[in-house]
């Protein structure tokens, strides 16, 4: 059965912190199916999901399901239960990704740099032996939601205040000066990258997603050489964790042209101003047509 014989369920919404994001970027892709002329249907995600699935009759589910559910391997592994191929990465790869610390682990065993870190808990820890600025973020959440960059002890009980509300381990990361580069992938295919200049300290979540915050430069203004290693890098921490369909792979280049991988997005953002669709647009891929790439890839994955 091909893509266009199958309704397509554009499962969005969820419960995360990323609610918002999910739906704006849940809509464009439902909006640009729709327009297309496939079999499209819209779910937000509630806790009654699997009912919602069965009841819709979907037999293929597009995930745009941001942080949460969506992103830890759990609606993954439901959708499997229940026979249903699905967008993006499968259930242990989603929850690795997701989980910064594990993640960092296997990016380190495969020879990728990562900023230097410890991983502590709200109400116990040690204090790291590297000099600030430090980064102070939640180990599992996305979109730059909970991530503070701290100067000082001060500053440091407030991050690891916000941090610690949403629960689990904290990631105290060395604050490395380097240039944002974002690498899109899709299957185990480099599509190209970009240059983040966000106007405020970091690419946090105003700059992601407030149009005018942030300078996106396509391709990033950096050496031709250190662009292949940035691409390289992106690549193998893709396949690392093993990864298929979409993936947004976020790095840092320094002032030494040294390269840090940060983290796998395995369901990057489909917004107006989100990385993948501008990435994928310079390698000549319009909106639909990555759409459409990304169905491709879930059904081959069956």
């Amino acid at each position: 059965m091909l893509v266009t014989d199958r309704l397509i369920g554009v499962i969005a919404g969820g419960v995360s912190a990323e609610r918002e994001v999910s739906l704006k970027s849940g809509t464009a892709v439902y909006n640009a199916l729709k327009e297309k002329g496939y079999r499209v249907v819209f779910i937000d995600a509630r806790e009654d999901l699997c009912e919602q699935i069965k009841n819709e009759g979907i037999e293929i589910a597009f995930l745009v399901l941001h942080g949460g559910w969506g992103e830890n391997g759990a609606i993954q592994g439901m959708l499997e239960v229940m026979g249903i191929p699905y967008t993006g990465s499968g259930v242990l790869s989603s929850s690795i990704a997701m989980d910064k610390v594990i993640s960092k682990k296997i990016f380190q065993y495969h020879g990728l740099k990562v900023p230097p870190y410890i991983v502590v808990h709200r109400g116990g820890y040690d204090e790291p032996d590297f000099s600030f600025p430090w980064v102070v973020k939640p180990a599992r959440e996305g979109s730059s939601v909970g991530v503070n960059i701290v100067d000082n002890k001060t500053e440091f009980s407030r991050a690891l205040e916000i941090a610690g509300r949403y629960g689990g381990a904290i990631i105290i990361e060395k604050y490395i000066e380097a240039k944002e580069v974002q690498v899109g992938i899709l299957g185990h295919r480099v599509l190209g990258a970009v240059e983040v200049r966000p106007k405020r300290r970091f690419y946090d979540y105003v700059a992601k997603y407030t149009r005018g915050a942030t300078e996106y430069i396509l391709p990033p203004e950096i050496d031709g050489a250190v662009y292949r290693r940035v691409c390289d890098a992106a690549l193998l921490a893709h396949r690392s964790i093993d990864c298929r369909g979409a993936t947004r792979v976020d790095l840092l280049v320094d002032g030494d042209d040294e390269v840090y991988v940060l983290e796998v997005n395995t369901i990057p953002g489909m917004t107006e101003t989100s990385l993948l669709p501008k990435i994928a647009k310079q390698s000549g891929y319009d909106f639909i047509t990555l759409l459409e790439e990304i169905l491709k890839e879930a059904l081959s994955a069956c």
